[in-house]
């Protein structure tokens, strides 16, 4: 994409003021969000979080700021958005929502372009010097989206769209603080909240480590959190170290179904245990996006505040990453791998005779409620279209409802992300249109828009767990945690592949059972970076390996080794690799007491 000479030399220019005739406001740093919701699952892909309009069809209230104007005159208007559906060759916009400033509503109703994350021109507006009020209305309640509203004097041709260079106009224009806050050297920086996050970042913090928790969400637990609603499997009471899972134990969500009552996954219980311990540090709606690494060992994680902008740097001796997407390993040059391997590398005989990059999907749950009045539903012709021959006769969606299997469920997580909600509404219309007399009554209550993920990223360490070692029961010297369930693998459903052929969005799995397993404590740190641990679904596997590992409770004991590995390395000031090379027994004893 080009841009116009001017805007480059704005950004590339020192020592002008920015603010004086142009201001930038950050969807998210609106001061009253209203119905919108915070969506900043993409920040990496498109630069920001944003705001959107997740109203289940129904108008979402209004978002309100105020801004400053320091110039009177005409402004012109920007708003960074697009239509959500275009990627996706469906037809009408969706997401249409209007702005309006000081009760001035302008003429544009925006959602309709671009067709990809872009800037949408609102025309222009007289202000005065002062202060202003800025609104987003709402007119659909399906997903329309702003990431940020630019105000000039001058009609820029165009407006930078990559990531850097709008973060660059963003400092430039005050709407993100330049300055960094140090806040000093943790023993261990743990990143990602989840299950495994919580386990790594406790565990370490009470065996007396100066620790750290960034997690990137408002709410703990990653896919057992009320944003995703997925309960916690795997067993923690057939363990090597009987000791181990105390940390899990008390995360307990009593297994709820999935996309239950948000209530039922009790964030409350995981930010109290997280808060109430000693040595650990939380840092909440905080994204890791850049690191320093020095000599094959991460020195500092830099983070930015979701919410207000706010930059932050953490100093660390040794790092844990938690992400899920390995997200900290790809930015430090950790060894890494994606897809499926062939057959002839690992000789497992379950994969494919050629490797390719396929994985499991991201699923979006959502759930239904009976109502004591008939409600409706819209017509929704930009979303999947269902027929008598095929549709999904259900009140709730199950972890079956899954996309992006041949798609990068990282670069595409937010196509993958909107095809789910495109198949959720679609389905949901063909029900109350066309099944009024068991349907009537029904109404959506809630739809996940934070996708729940499988598998992308597996950072390499020095045991790559296969299919093999799980079936033949390989025994390692160092084994560690403990493996209990099925060998389980997603794939697009036949059914669902006959009626929407590369669209698919239902799976189904292969299961099969094995004897509990031991998984050894190498494929829990880096081959390459010599600092970085990890725990979760990122863990040193290969792709039908990772079938049995990943589920939350086997994080969360990952969780728990990976934080006693860190103390053992803190006390000798050792490497991940050397606490398995000189001080095994040690590790082991801290796995026989447990945290």
């Amino acid at each position: 994409m080009k841009y116009s000479l001017i805007v480059l030399m704005l950004l590339l220019a020192a020592g002008c003021d920015y603010t004086k005739d142009k201001v930038f406001i950050e969807a998210e740093a609106f001061e009253d969000y209203g119905g919108w919701v915070n969506d900043a699952q993409f920040i990496d892909q498109m630069g920001s979080p944003y705001l959107m309009a997740h109203g289940l069809g129904v108008p979402v209230e209004d978002a309100v700021t105020s801004f400053d104007i320091r110039e009177p005159g005409a402004y012109h208007v920007a708003v960074r958005t697009f239509n959500w559906v275009a990627p996706h060759d469906a037809a009408p916009a969706p997401g249409l929502f209007r702005i309006s400033i000081d009760d001035r509503e302008l003429d544009t109703v925006f959602g309709k372009t671009p067709e990809q994350w872009g800037w949408a021109k609102g025309g222009t507006i007289e202000l005065e010097a002062g202060t202003h009020e800025i609104r987003l209305h709402d007119l659909t309640g399906f997903n329309g989206r702003v990431d940020a509203i630019f105000l000039s004097k001058e009609d820029y041709e165009f407006l930078p769209n990559v990531p850097y260079k709008l973060f660059r106009l963003r400092t430039r224009t005050g709407a993100i603080p330049e300055n960094i806050t140090d806040e000093g050297t943790y023993d261990l920086v743990v990143v990602g909240g989840g299950i495994a996050g919580i386990s790594t970042a406790v565990s370490a913090a009470r065996l007396g480590l100066k620790t750290v928790l960034i997690q990137n969400r408002p709410v703990l637990g990653g896919n057992n959190s009320s944003e995703v609603r997925v309960h916690l499997v795997g067993s923690v009471e057939e363990n090597l170290y009987p000791a181990l899972g105390n940390i899990v134990r008390s995360l307990n969500d009593h297994h709820p179904p999935n996309a239950a009552e948000a209530e039922r996954f009790q964030d409350d219980l995981k930010l109290e245990l997280v808060k109430g311990t000693p040595n650990l540090d939380l840092f909440l709606d905080t994204h890791a996006n850049w690191l320093e690494i020095n000599d094959g060992k991460i020195e500092r994680v830099y983070a930015i505040n979701t919410r207000t902008g706010e930059q932050h740097v953490f100093h660390g001796k040794y790092f844990a990453d938690c992400t899920g997407d390995g997200s900290v390993g790809a930015m430090a040059g950790a060894d890494t791998r994606y897809g499926r391997e062939s057959r002839e590398l690992t000789g497992e005989p379950s994969a494919p005779a050629e490797a390719d990059s396929m994985t499991m999907g991201s699923s979006n749950l959502w759930r239904s409620v009976k109502m004591a009045q008939p409600s409706t539903f819209p017509e929704v012709p930009w979303a999947l279209q269902f027929t008598d021959d095929y549709y999904i006769d259900a009140t709730s969606g199950t972890w079956r409802w899954e996309s992006g299997f041949d798609r990068d469920i990282i670069q595409e997580a937010e196509y993958i992300r909107d095809h789910n909600l495109r198949a959720v509404f679609g389905n949901w219309s063909y029900l109350k249109h066309n099944l009024p007399e068991k349907y009537a009554h029904n109404a959506l209550d809630w739809v996940a828009y934070v996708a729940g993920k499988r598998e992308s990223r597996r950072l390499m360490g020095d045991v790559i767990l296969s299919e093999l070692d799980i079936l033949n029961r390989t025994e390692y010297d160092d084994a560690a945690v403990t493996l209990t369930w099925g060998i389980d693998i997603h794939f697009a459903d036949s059914l669902n592949s006959k009626y929407f052929p590369g669209q698919e969005f239902i799976s189904w799995y292969t299961h099969p059972k094995h004897a509990p397993y031991h998984m050894p404590y190498r494929c829990l740190y880096s081959r390459n970076i010599d600092n970085l641990f990890m725990a979760g679904r990122n863990i040193s596997v290969t792709h039908i390996g990772l079938g049995s590992p990943r589920v939350m409770r086997t994080g969360g004991l990952m969780g728990e080794v990976a934080g006693m590995a860190a103390s053992v390395c803190v006390t000798h000031e050792c490497t991940p690799r050397e606490v398995y090379t000189d001080h095994l027994d040690e590790l082991k004893a801290l796995m026989k007491a447990g945290v």
